[in-house]
Formats: C-alpha cells, sequence, structure tokens
C-alpha cells in the first residue's frame, strides 16, 4: 500500500540516454599525484592482478583524495578479473555481497589488520533491460537468488552483477569526482567524465541523469550530502542539476532497508564531519525523511550539548580514535 503510494507520487523512471563520455588518459605531469601516498597493500593487490594478465587501478575516493592533495584512509582496487579470479590471486581473499559482490583482500591480523576492497569492473545496463521483481531485497529474496541484474517497480537496483568493459564501469559510477582510475605503476589517470577538471572547479557533479540515478539507488541522495559535506573545507558545492531532485526523490528511500540506512547515517555522522552534514541536510531541505533517529539528530543540532557531542565526534575521528555511535546517540536522546 505504501510503496504503492510512492510509485504514484513520484512516477516511474524516465528513458534517457547513456553517456560513456570520452576516455582521456592524463600523465602524471599533469595531474600531480604524489605517489608516495599510494598505500603498498593496494600497490601490491594492482601489482598482483597485473602480473596475472588483468587490469587493475585504484579507483573511487582514493584517486580523488590523491587529486586533492588528501592522504586517503582506504583504497579500492577495479579491475576486469572476475571475483573468483580476484580470489584465486591472494592468499587471504573472500568474496563478500549479494546485491554488489566484490572481493576483500585482507592483510595483516587482528586490529592491525588491512583490507583492501576489489571490484569486478560492471557493466552499464539500462533498468528497462534489468530483470523486474515486485518486492525489495528481502520480500524478493528468494526470487533474486538467480539473477544478476533486476530492478524492482521503482528502478531502484538490487541486483548489479554483470561484468563489462571499463568505460561502461565509469558510467555506472555515481559522480564525476568518483569515476577515475589511477594505475600507480604508469602513474596515469583514466578519466571518462571530466573528473579532474570537476575537482580543480570544486563540484560534485553527478553521471547520467541525476533523477533515474537517484532511482537506481536512492542511497545516492545521502552519499552526496555525505560528499559535500566531507569536501565543504576544500570549496566543493554539489551542482545544481545533482542536487534538483533530492526533495522530490525522497520518499523513494522508502524502501531502502533500514540496517541499510542506518549505516548511513553513521557514516554522516561518524566520519569527521557530522557538523558540515547537518548544515548540508539542512540547506538542502532534508532534514526529515531519511531515518527517524537521524530527523531527530538534526532537529536538536542547535542544543549546544549536541553541538559539543558532534565537535566532539568530529574530533576523535580527525585524531584517528575510536567513536562510540551509541554515545552520539545518548547524547542526542
Amino acid at each position: 500500500m505504501i510503496k504503492s503510494f510512492i510509485r504514484k507520487l513520484i512516477g516511474q523512471p524516465k528513458a534517457a540516454k547513456t553517456s560513456f563520455g570520452q576516455r582521456a588518459v592524463v600523465p602524471a605531469t599533469v595531474h600531480g599525484i604524489n605517489p608516495d601516498w599510494v598505500d603498498e597493500r593496494a600497490l601490491s593487490v594492482v601489482r598482483g592482478l597485473k602480473s596475472r594478465g588483468f587490469e587493475a587501478y585504484i579507483v573511487g575516493g582514493a584517486v580523488r583524495d590523491l587529486l586533492l592533495g588528501l592522504k586517503p584512509k582506504d583504497f579500492d582496487v577495479a579491475t576486469n578479473a572476475t571475483p573468483e579470479e580476484v580470489k584465486a590471486a591472494f592468499r587471504r581473499a573472500f568474496i563478500i555481497g549479494r546485491r554488489f559482490r566484490i572481493v576483500h583482500v585482507v592483510f595483516g591480523r587482528g586490529r592491525e589488520h588491512e583490507v583492501i576492497e576489489v571490484s569486478t569492473f560492471r557493466a552499464y545496463l539500462d533498468s528497462a533491460d534489468a530483470e523486474k521483481v515486485k518486492g525489495n531485497e528481502r520480500s524478493s529474496k528468494q526470487e533474486l537468488a538467480g539473477m544478476k541484474h533486476a530492478v524492482d517497480a521503482s528502478g531502484r537496483v538490487l541486483r548489479d552483477n554483470v561484468w563489462g568493459p571499463q568505460h561502461e564501469d565509469a558510467a555506472r559510477r555515481d559522480f564525476t569526482i568518483n569515476a577515475m582510475y589511477y594505475d600507480p605503476e604508469s602513474g596515469e589517470v583514466i578519466d571518462y567524465h571530466g573528473g579532474i577538471a570537476d575537482a580543480k572547479k570544486r563540484v560534485l557533479r553527478m553521471i547520467g541523469d541525476p533523477e533515474n540515478r537517484y532511482r537506481e539507488d536512492p542511497v545516492r541522495i545521502i552519499r552526496a550530502v555525505r560528499f559535500a559535506a566531507k569536501l565543504a573545507e576544500r570549496g566543493f558545492t554539489i551542482e545544481g542539476r545533482t542536487a534538483k531532485p533530492f526533495k522530490s526523490l525522497l520518499p523513494l528511500l522508502a524502501e531502502v532497508p533500514q540496517s541499510r540506512l542506518f549505516d548511513e547515517m553513521l557514516k554522516l555522522l561518524q566520519t569527521g564531519h557530522a557538523l558540515a552534514s547537518i548544515a548540508q541536510l539542512r540547506q538542502h531541505g532534508l532534514q526529515k525523511g531519511i531515518y527517524p533517529l537521524l530527523d531527530l539528530v538534526v532537529a536538536r543540532a542547535d542544543d549546544p550539548f549536541v553541538i559539543a557531542a558532534l565537535q566532539d565526534t568530529d574530533r576523535r575521528v580527525g585524531e584517528g580514535k575510536p567513536v562510540a555511535p551509541s554515545f552520539l546517540l545518548a547524547c542526542v536522546l
């Protein structure tokens, strides 16, 4: 009943022409990435895959941060090797996930261990070509078991495990500044969608049609806010076309599993930019409707006690100290 109302309220996904961009190979003399900031373990994963004849690049937020002169905390690798081929290449590698299968390559043990996340290049498949299911990821679990690419009635992607070439993988990523591929051996950056130019202009821009991309995964609305908050000190703003659908498509988040929304709330509040995240939510009219507990945090964020708790959380994250969700939530409640 509620889902039917949401679909009527926001309508169906509209057809949009896919742009795969233009492949640009940018040398180290132009982009200026400091190779000394590349994690040795990530480098070993890239080399391990390339030695077996596969393509492998550092990808996503690590490339963005390196371009901005920030030392990344996490490194992800993208490759044309399948999850099974990646797993076979490393002694301690584990395939995880159903909606989006990836491999965790583990180095070290105990508290000192580090995980390099490895994903296979994904094909860009239009929602019209996907298999359709009536429910969500939980209610349609058995039906989804044999599917590689499936969407629900609102266009939300429930399965995304069809492999493809790098240019299609770039097109299905979210923001231009997160869709660049860095080869730490050659020093080259592969950029299909003007990510380097947007990084220089300090613009957070969605790849493709923003409305369709939010329908594919409504959590991208929250991710846009989180990245804008993280990069606010660097002068980044969300492009107007990227931000325009936020409020009209906010009801789509009602169909996202609560556990995933809770995780996204913690990322907003416990990655060192809690106050900036709340400011972004308010700026874009998203102070209500994402997650009940987050709504409460935003509503009480002007309380001096809550401000102090958020500031302390940001400080501890900045110092590399652990933060407990229970502490922050207790202060708010």
